[in-house]
């Protein structure tokens, strides 16, 4: 098998946590576009009903769209349910890096208001240091891409604007900084020394948000919860 395969797997197996009525956010990304497919086929298929979802980019609503999912939005909805997200990097503790696709900022926001927030990954996503395989993105407002940039050198990071001379664009019209800590010892102390910086609008740290991790590689499809089941064990570096 491969890590496409892998990816798929870890999302259907989320899905299997997910129950009619319920309202789901629906991440962003390659292994996360899978749940959505699989959400959509089970609601033509009738295994599912009554499902209402909020997704986490543009591009995420118009698959979802596509695909005849009811979508709400968070004005609509005082809570959700379960979200099924993925992530660049996960740690022992079920922290993570987040913002690869540069919709950290909706995931963060979702993942806040959701009552479980299941992350669906392939093996190779387990570090066991945040920082150590992947740079932090840092979503910061265009008129501040320069100072935060020299903050973030400052803290020990090297820094590269998204997209270089083309720069990348989140759905909110912002740029994304990519941060390179390795590794992140502290990720909660990083957090907040990050959220503190003005003009700095989100960072892809995920501390403490995710209760589930649904896992696929070569040792099969395994599911860890945060409230049982850290830490988790890392096969490799």
């Amino acid at each position: 098998m491969n890590t496409a395969t892998w990816k798929k797997q870890a999302a259907e197996r989320a899905v299997q946590f997910v129950e009619g009525g319920m309202v789901l956010g629906l991440g962003h990304g390659s292994t996360a576009a899978h749940a959505v497919e699989a959400i959509a086929a089970a609601l033509r298929e009738g295994a599912l009903r009554d499902l209402m979802a909020v997704p986490c980019s543009l591009e995420v609503q118009r698959h979802a769209r596509d695909l005849g999912i009811p979508l709400a939005t968070l004005d609509s909805v005082s809570a959700i349910d379960l979200t099924i997200d993925g992530a660049d990097e996960v740690d022992p503790q079920m922290h993570l890096i987040k913002g690869g696709g540069g919709a950290l900022l909706r995931e963060k926001v979702v993942a806040s208001v959701s009552r479980r927030e299941i992350i669906v990954v392939d093996g190779g996503k387990l570090s066991s240091a945040l920082g150590t395989r992947f740079a932090l993105p840092i979503e910061v407002v265009p008129f501040a891409v320069a100072p935060i940039s020299r903050r973030l050198q400052q803290l020990g990071a090297r820094v590269e604007r998204r997209g270089g001379e083309d720069p990348f664009v989140t759905d909110q019209g912002n740029a994304i900084l990519d941060a390179r800590f390795e590794p992140i010892d502290d990720p909660a102390q990083l957090a907040e020394r990050l959220t503190a910086i003005p003009g700095l609008v989100e960072h892809g740290l995920f501390v403490g948000l995710a209760t589930d991790l649904v896992v696929a590689d070569e040792h099969g499809v395994r599911h860890f919860r945060a409230d049982r089941d850290l830490p988790i064990p890392i096969n490799h570096p």
